[in-house]
């Protein structure tokens, strides 16, 4: 079929899809030797702090400017591992999702299938839930608003909970495992799950609005731009679709070599879509028509993001690219030569990026690629 599978994260997500499809069973996998998920969370910026999830199981604070970490608070460890057939070990759990920040509280999900509220600037503990026991496993990450605070969840639900007591507000059951995180568009929240469907659902009550089929599991996040969502599907297409009322806009043309996994970036009428087939594609946001791609010889998994006048890109093996808006041209910033899964995130024309081995946070020059601080996460 043509597909250049990396041999990192798209074997694993190959051998999970085989696992889902066949037996139903839902977990991110068991790692070789009786170890357990370790996660990818991006980086949340909120009034110059980061707040991410590090790979030893902690929510870490972090300023912004000079790197120096603030506070970091570590997650309930689970007893046993919770993937499906796991053989019990003392491990720390694993933080897929990139945490949200509302207020004075700071929110993360975790594997281990419990929902936190931080203080963010203590890092005290304001809230768990649940209060006893624990969801499915949790992957995606946390939306806050509407005084709510939302995640999916492995056991196909969506949750909504008080954002300021934790206490279950609604929640809605769809076909399948949610790896996708909420998005909230006025009172609309838009996700999607391993049904193959994307949902519209009322903000506040958790009534659905809408549903639309594509022809694959939909795990990215959604994209809302110009009254139209913005979704990749494992079918290998990417999907507009009317944010009213459900309708299909267009969807692409063509098969690409692999799955859309990451969020992709809406400008000036075109939609930049990084794939696991290497590619970065460039469609124009009104037909879907393809004006241009860009082989980068490696998958994007990574969500990438918008600074000034360039769409900033990182591979998985760590190499970070500037695409220039203006004139389509591309140059490589730097290479972290690091393997990177998590989304990136961007502020003040500095890109955050979290990467896997080291689990290490880099600050960069959006313009330059330069390094302006790092810190590694863990302390193991």
């Amino acid at each position: 079929m043509g597909i250049r599978y990396h041999r990192s994260l798209q074997v694993k997500i190959l051998l999970l899809l085989v696992v889902l499809l066949v037996s139903g069973q839902a977990f991110l996998g068991c790692a070789r030797g009786g170890s357990t998920p370790q996660g990818w969370s991006g980086a949340k910026e909120a009034g110059g702090t980061l707040f991410l999830g590090s790979m030893d199981g902690k929510i870490v604070a972090v300023n912004a400017s000079s790197g120096a970490r603030l506070w970091e608070k570590p997650l309930e460890k689970p007893k046993q591992a919770t993937g499906f057939g796991c053989a019990p070990v003392s491990t720390s759990v694993a933080i897929y999702g990139t945490p949200a920040v509302g207020g004075d509280l700071v929110y993360v999900g975790d594997y281990n299938g419990k929902i936190y509220a931080f203080n963010s600037s203590s890092g005290a503990l304001r809230w768990v839930y649940p209060r006893q026991g624990n969801l499915r496993p949790i992957v995606g990450g946390a939306t806050v608003a509407l005084d709510k605070v939302y995640l999916g969840g492995s056991d196909g639900k969506v949750y909504a909970l008080d954002a300021a007591t934790g206490d279950l507000q609604w929640e809605f059951q769809t076909g399948d495992k949610i790896w996708s995180t909420p998005v909230i568009d006025g009172d609309t929240l838009y996700i999607g799950s391993f049904d193959k469907k994307l949902y519209a659902l009322n903000a506040r009550d958790g009534s659905k609005k809408w549903e639309f089929k594509t022809g694959g599991g939909v795990v990215s996040t959604p994209l809302i731009h110009d009254n139209t969502v913005y979704i990749g599907s494992l079918d290998r297409r990417l999907y507009a679709v009317d944010a009213t009322d459900g309708r299909l806009k267009w969807q692409t043309k063509f098969e690409a070599g692999n799955w859309f996994w990451a969020k992709p970036v809406a400008y000036n009428n075109v939609i930049y879509a990084g794939c696991l087939d290497h590619k970065v594609y460039l469609l124009d946001a009104k037909t879907g028509d393809k004006i241009n791609e860009f082989d980068l010889q490696s998958s994007i998994s990574s969500s990438p993001v918008l600074v000034n006048s360039s769409i900033i890109i990182v591979l998985e093996e760590g190499k970070v690219y500037a695409l220039d808006i203006s004139n389509n041209q591309i140059k490589q910033l730097t290479d972290l030569k690091e393997k990177v899964y998590a989304p990136l995130s961007i502020s003040s024309g500095v890109v955050y990026v979290h990467t896997q081995k080291h689990d290490t946070l880099y600050a960069l020059n959006a313009q330059t690629g330069a390094t302006l601080w790092s810190l590694p996460l863990s302390s193991k």
